[in-house]
């Protein structure tokens, strides 16, 4: 164990032998790495695992290096555990089935050309850690961990820069060669609530993402988002470097100024940081439903900046919700985000502000009951829509968000509640066949009377489909005589 960290960090790298040895993947790994030393090679645990565990978060994901060992001899160690599958042969990882650990061999990169495409790969197990790590994006990810020798390595300062909460990269000269490192960067910033050094604010700003695929900024986005302690910092990182430019709905929203009455936190931008950081301590570690709650907080208000204009000294956003919802769309489906997400977040951002109007207006029954079936209709239900609406409103800075009150969100939970709909919209009790029962035909009729069944439903709350189709049917009965 290595005397020169911080007691904290001793203690970190106890809990992970604790844990290797407790684990039944560790366990496994730690047994790899003896028969590993036995034919002359080393191990390492390397990037994240080392990261979290210095940082006291749970080690899920074992990423090893294996060095001084060529890829026949890993592979004939590894088939002692079960079978071997080629992860990618050219790139020097394995796997063994069942088991989820990545086992690669020192890489080095081969720059060619010019962009993240230019360079190719070559294994090189001959490689120091040193030269291995060095192709790493950030310090922090840059640190291994020797499983026999219980020492950390950490010949670029990554444990320093946890320490002072400071993002560096491993090497500037470098950084560039793939653009994601600047959307890696932002997530870090809001994970690990760290600050980027000033050099690295200087290579993000010139990376290009525009050569990236939707999916793999989707990734960075969606871990900022769910892991990010505060997502605020990363996007202000996006900002700062000119990263944001090429999410040009997000770029739009900086500068849109906004009523101060109602927002005195300043402009569009401004709020929404303030709502995303809201918005993640009512994440409920449920992801698919986190990450609708995430993305609708960052993207309720981008219908502002095309809807903003200012009316005898106030400033209006009219319909801001509703342009919102489409810009929100079409920014998801650019990322490539799957499409259960693109349409719960699409229904959240058109729905944000119903919260507040409904009580501000004394909204009816039907009003509700009609919103909650939009809303289950779109995969997500009452409950979420309003923590949607407390995040836009506790991230301001008016007395009541200041005081964490959001009264409109209490009163329209409250009746949702009552009427059995928070949690999702009643279904149609009326149905084709209640009407095949009457002696109809299905044909153009049908669907008028569904349709007003599902009307009488919602306003008055019966759930009885005889009930509700008696009183329909002499309702067009009698405006039909």
């Amino acid at each position: 164990m290595s005397n020169t960290l911080p007691k904290t960090w001793d203690d970190e790298l106890e809990r992970l032998d604790r844990e290797l040895d407790t684990d039944p993947t560790g366990r496994v790994v730690r047994t790899v790495a003896a028969a590993v030393a036995e034919r002359g090679g080393q191990v390492l645990l390397v990037g994240g695992v080392v990261r979290d565990a210095l940082l006291g978060l749970p080690t899920k994901d074992f990423d090893v290096e294996v060095s001084h060992l060529d890829l026949s001899g890993l592979e004939e160690v590894l088939s002692e555990f079960g079978e071997v599958i080629q992860v990618g042969r050219s790139f020097g990882v394995l796997r063994v089935k069942g088991l989820e650990v990545d086992f690669s061999l020192p890489r080095r990169d081969n720059k060619h050309g010019p962009g993240h495409r230019g360079f190719s790969v070559s294994v090189d197990t001959d490689m120091d850690f040193r030269q291995a790590s060095q192709r790493r994006d950030l310090t922090i990810n840059s640190m291994g961990y020797d499983l026999l020798n219980r020492e950390l390595l950490d010949p670029h300062g990554g444990c320093a820069d946890l320490e002072q909460k400071r993002l560096r990269a491993t090497d500037p000269t470098r950084f560039s060669e793939d653009p994601l490192r600047g959307l890696r960067a932002a997530q870090f910033a809001a994970r690990f609530e760290m600050n980027a050094d000033d050099e690295l604010i200087s290579l993000c700003s010139q990376l290009d993402l525009s050569e990236l695929p939707g999916e793999r900024c989707f990734e960075e986005f969606r871990k900022l988002l769910l892991k990010g302690r505060q997502p605020s910092l990363g996007l202000s990182l996006l900002e700062r470097t000119g990263m944001l430019r090429f999410f040009p709905e997000l770029a739009a929203l900086v500068g849109v100024p906004q009523d101060p009455e109602w927002h005195p936190e300043g402009d569009v931008w401004v709020h929404t940081l303030r709502v995303v950081d809201v918005a993640a301590r009512l994440r409920h570690d449920d992801d698919p439903v986190d990450l609708a709650l995430m993305w609708a907080a960052l993207c309720h208000d981008l219908g502002k900046p095309a809807t903003t204009e200012t009316q005898d000294g106030r400033v209006r956003s009219k319909g801001h919700d509703v342009l919102g919802a489409e810009l929100t769309r079409n920014l998801l489906e650019r990322l490539r985000a799957p499409a259960t997400l693109v349409t719960r977040t699409e229904a959240l951002v058109r729905h944000h502000l119903a919260p507040a109007l409904f009580d501000a207006g004394g909204a009816s029954e039907r009003a509700y009951r009609r919103l909650a079936r939009k809303l289950d209709a779109s995969g997500v239900d009452m409950k979420l829509l309003e923590r949607v609406a407390r995040s836009d409103h506790l991230g301001r800075t008016t007395p009541d968000a200041l005081a964490g009150e959001f009264q409109s969100g209490d009163t329209f939970l409250v009746h949702a509640q009552n009427l059995e709909i928070d949690q999702g919209g009643t279904s149609d009790v009326v149905l084709g066949r209640h009407l095949i029962a009457r002696g109809f035909t299905p044909g153009p009729r049908f669907g008028e009377i569904l349709a007003a069944c599902r009307d009488q439903q919602d306003d008055t709350g019966d759930t009885d489909p005889d009930s509700i189709l008696d009183t329909v049917l002499a309702r067009i009965s009698f405006e039909g005589e």
